[in-house]
């Protein structure tokens, strides 16, 4: 249908897993993609390469998105190379297991940054080049049903996740008057690089899927497919909405 002709778009942490899964899905739509990495170029190629092979334009750009001056490198390459920017996912990240006693300043830090600061920082600069550009624009935030149930072993990256939900909000509010629309998306356990580990382990994939009403694990298509619709003109009048993706775990009654 190319949902998405003509439009421009970045996506953060694009080289693997649920990034590549939005970048192919926007690609398939029609947009021209912005494959924005953090460090390995390897991977990003990759998903480059798969997005020229539906004919699709793409743009390979390294950015840490905790450096302002990376995401403005980033976002002058995107208007140079496309023209504007029409959607932007804010969706690299790291996790790390780590019990809430035993995590370190330096870790601390690492993770809010990644998520909070990071989206905070490209948000802000691509909404700058939205308004001047006058055409309105949509921003999607990759969060984590860890955002709406903190557990163990990852507080901090449920901390940033939930500040990233607030975020959401409130730029979503802030932003409406120039027509640029602002939504988070909730992925539950997903296939990626992340999951790899636990999905590995048999016993573990059991007590996920056990977890999950609609008894499968997630995939970057199942995640990417939200993000195009949010990005299309279908979605005009939803903003400010937190939107899960997994499989209806948050719909377990609490057992009190």
């Amino acid at each position: 249908m190319e949902r998405l002709a003509g439009k421009n778009a970045i996506v953060t942490g694009a080289g693997h897993g649920i990034g590549r899964g939005i970048a192919l899905r926007l690609a398939e739509e029609g947009a021209s993609v912005v494959v924005a990495y953090g460090h390995d170029i390897e991977k990003a190629e990759e998903t480059a390469d798969l997005i020229r092979g539906l004919e699709r334009k793409v743009l390979v750009t390294k950015c840490d998105v905790t450096l302002s001056s990376d995401v403005a490198k980033t976002v002058e390459a995107a208007i140079r190379e496309f023209g504007s920017i029409d959607v932007l996912v804010n969706n690299a990240g790291i996790a790390r297991d780590t019990p809430f006693i035993d995590i370190s300043e330096e870790e601390w830090d690492l993770m809010l940054d990644t998520h909070l600061k990071g989206s905070y920082l490209c948000s802000q600069q691509v909404a700058r080049s939205m308004i001047g550009a006058g055409r309105g624009g949509t921003i999607i935030n990759i969060s984590s049903i860890k955002g709406s149930q903190p557990v163990p072993l990852a507080l901090h990256y449920s901390a940033a996740k939930a500040g990233l939900e607030s975020l959401t909000r409130g730029t979503a509010y802030e932003l409406a008057p120039y027509g640029i629309r602002v939504n988070a998306i909730e992925p539950g356990a997903t296939v990626s690089g992340m999951t790899h580990p636990f999905l590995a382990k048999p016993d573990i994939k059991k007590r996920m899927l056990e977890s999950i009403p609609l008894h499968r694990i997630g995939t970057p298509e199942d995640v990417g497919n939200l993000v195009v619709f949010l990005a299309s003109s279908e979605s005009d009048y939803i903003t400010g909405a937190i939107i899960p993706v997994d499989g209806g775990v948050l719909t377990a009654p609490t057992v009190v």
